[in-house]
């Protein structure tokens, strides 16, 4: 960490040995969250999320596809995510790098681990033609948490998917045209919430001057099953270590954010 970082560190110390945040907000308070669905004409589902200042657009696709050999009666699942440099002057053009590829595989593990899409309603015919799923989604500005916005977007642009025409005499799909049919989905709803450590406080939903000083990080994505939370995936980040009551302190929070998040995306179904 440079001088710079550390001098932005020891500023969100003083504050939080004070007990309040740079923005005034509590330890495990959320920004303001804004959704906004149907802004691409194109896409079978698209939206906008912010959390606070950080915002993240996503987008699906589906064409008709061969599905994978050990899953020949399922549908697939393909999730890119772009940090774009408009975002963020961190972020540069070219391929993806390890930033944009590990926050894609969260957001991918969180949704598919959860069975939040019902693939086996996505075969066409069993061994040869699926619908696949292309969810996209692109960082447009970046003020801490792109993960949790990110999930967010996709899971609005999911929820309000449609499934594209396709002709089986043709057997090509019909691009701008969709049925009345949504994209099937379970009530598995996979909420990601991230956590982060700063000496031995504890925060959520970070900016980006709280989230360079971060020194631990710890997400999940939970969901409902048989009308119990489960935790579909959990990945740790940073150097420092949780302790255990650091961890149940975390789970109880899960919990309560998971039911204030779960009523903003129900309002979309």
């Amino acid at each position: 960490m440079n001088i710079e970082n550390n001098l932005t560190k020891q500023s969100v110390l003083n504050y939080l040995n004070e007990n309040k945040r740079m923005d005034n907000r509590k330890f495990l308070e959320l920004r303001k969250i804004e959704i906004e669905t149907g802004i691409s004409k194109n896409a079978e589902g698209s939206a906008r999320v912010k959390f606070g200042n950080t915002e993240v657009v996503a987008g699906v696709k589906m064409d008709v596809t061969t599905p994978y050999t050990d899953h020949e009666d399922e549908g697939t699942l393909i999730t890119t995510l772009e940090l774009l440099p408009i975002a963020s002057e961190e972020f540069e053009s070219g391929p993806p790098r390890i930033q944009a590829i590990e926050l894609g595989r969260l957001v991918d593990r969180g949704v598919r681990e959860s069975g939040f899409i019902d693939f086996e309603k996505l075969c066409i015919k069993k061994g040869e033609k699926v619908w696949g799923i292309f969810l996209d989604l692109y960082a447009i500005n970046d003020d801490g948490n792109l993960l949790d916005t990110g999930v967010m977007a996709a899971l609005a642009a999911l929820l309000t998917s449609k499934i594209p025409k396709y002709d089986e005499k043709t057997e090509k799909v019909q691009f701008g045209e969709w049925t009345n049919k949504k994209l099937p989905l379970t009530k598995s709803i996979p909420i990601t919430m991230t956590f982060y450590k700063i000496g031995d406080k504890m925060i959520i939903d970070p900016n980006k001057v709280e989230e360079i000083s971060a020194d631990g990080r710890l997400t999940l994505a939970l969901s409902e099953l048989d009308k119990r939370l489960v935790i579909n995936s959990m990945q740790k980040g940073l150097e420092e270590a949780f302790t255990k009551q650091e961890l149940s302190k975390i789970f109880a929070e899960a919990e309560k954010k998971h039911a204030e998040i779960l009523k903003k995306l129900e309002k979309l179904e």
